[in-house]
């Protein structure tokens, strides 16, 4: 590329998504000697993964395990007897809080330290080279996308946050469920299950397949 092509352009490369795949692709890019820039609607970086899905859900199954061992006597085979413990529900969500806040602090210090610009918005294509984010127009040589998923929703079911909710809404409970249904019996829907079975909830899967 010649130097009159690249100033066309306001960054080398505009990574789409601030994911797993979208923030080490950007901090790569960076380290190669790159303009770059991120783009992603969410304030802190680190995507669904870090933010409200597979970071909290793996501190909660952590956590509720320990709880589970210690309440069902399973620690006595190993000569631990007569363990006793309370659940502190408050302190564990915002442990859980805390735990997700410093891995996205960490992102963002490597962003800064990588020189990458953050720019927060939603991203639409208005050429190949161009996509505007709210009222701003960002050009880039490469553009990577890197958009990841969003949680499926049921034509006859309306999430209200309350006594509905979808997986990032499950994560935040205020309190235990006395009885959660859960519909979709993949890997999320059974990791959130064992949580709040550990931690007291009745839970009832529901799930199309065999």
């Amino acid at each position: 590329m010649t130097n009159s092509e690249q100033h066309k352009f306001d960054y080398d490369v505009l990574v789409i998504g601030a994911g797993p795949g979208g923030y080490v692709a950007a901090i790569r890019a960076a380290q190669l000697g790159l303009k770059t820039a991120c783009v992603d609607k969410n304030d802190t970086l680190g995507g669904t993964c870090l933010n409200v899905a597979c970071i909290p859900s793996k501190f909660l199954l952590n956590a509720s395990e320990h709880y589970d061992q210690l309440i069902s006597g399973n620690l006595e085979k190993f000569g631990i007897q007569g363990a006793t413990a309370s659940l502190n529900f408050g302190a564990m969500m915002a442990e859980k809080t805390a735990t997700v806040g410093e891995l996205t602090t960490g992102i963002a210090h490597l962003f800064k330290k990588n020189k990458i610009a953050r720019i927060t918005g939603q991203a639409s294509f208005v050429k190949p080279h161009q996509v505007k984010v709210g009222s701003q127009m960002v050009s880039a040589q490469s553009i990577v996308i890197a958009t990841g998923s969003s949680p499926m929703t049921l034509a006859n079911i309306t999430l209200n946050g309350e006594t509905v909710v979808d997986s990032t809404g499950a994560l935040s409970f205020e309190q235990i469920p006395k009885h959660l249904v859960v519909v979709g019996g993949g890997v999320i829907g059974l990791e959130l299950s064992s949580v709040w079975k550990r931690l007291g909830a009745k839970v009832t899967i529901i799930e199309f397949s065999d």
